[in-house]
């Protein structure tokens, strides 16, 4: 227990991290998500065909697959640098891959709750001369939304979850410090892990309870 308290501050950076990772790959997912999951309905053949392609691609490839190729065949092949530090620039290689692959998933929840919006208030829509896009941001998004925030809640709790695996490339987040403390402490390993498995509950508890909350205060009345 001892060695908890005297790593508590490198413990708490390191889930700092891993919160860092979690909202900044969440924020460009769901922008992401909503962008495939308005072309996987556009009437457009092509965007649907891209949107398809990207969504099966993704959702297929393993995530450890997805952050190694961003932290080796963005950053040392292609020379993709966000900042002459290497650990920054790891960082958002990482988010880079966690926000591509989690986009896949947002897709599908969002065209989900496409699909619960009656048909009819498309058409009403497009009867009084909006566009496609019109129609999507104004009149069946909002809907949209409000039908997935448990299963996009669900997802936000799997994307904290995978942050570990930005460790593949070594990003400095909770279960990376978690390996390390177990080498320096290894007698202590039992204390460890039970603290960063108390560390991931304290993180994705609230959240699933925030999210069900919501789903159930804004939900859509049919």
């Amino acid at each position: 227990m001892q060695a908890l308290f005297d790593e508590f501050p490198v413990i708490l950076g390191a889930f700092w991290l891993t919160i860092r990772l979690t909202l900044a790959s969440g924020l460009v997912a769901l922008v992401l998500g909503t962008i495939l999951a308005g072309m996987r309905v556009s009437p457009l053949p092509i965007l649907r065909g891209i949107g398809t392609t990207y969504v099966n691609v993704l959702r297929n490839t393993p995530l450890t697959l997805v952050i190694v190729f961003c932290g080796l065949g963005l950053g040392l092949v292609l020379d993709v640098s966000f900042s002459e530090s290497l650990s920054t620039n790891y960082l958002w290689l990482s988010i880079i891959g966690l926000s591509a692959y989690t986009a896949a998933f947002v897709c599908e929840a969002i065209r989900a709750g496409i699909n619960t919006v009656p048909v009819g208030q498309a058409e009403a829509a497009r009867a009084i001369g909006l566009t496609f896009g019109q129609n999507l941001r104004l009149i069946v998004l909002p809907q949209a939304f409000r039908a997935v925030i448990a299963p996009l809640g669900s997802i936000l709790i799997a994307l904290t979850k995978n942050t570990t695996i930005a460790a593949a490339i070594g990003v400095g987040e909770a279960s990376l410090t978690m390996k390390t403390l177990f080498e320096a402490h290894g007698d202590a390993v039992i204390q460890i892990f039970a603290g960063f498995a108390l560390g991931f509950l304290i993180l994705t508890l609230p959240t699933g309870l925030l999210f069900g909350w919501l789903a159930k205060r804004l939900a859509v009345v049919r």
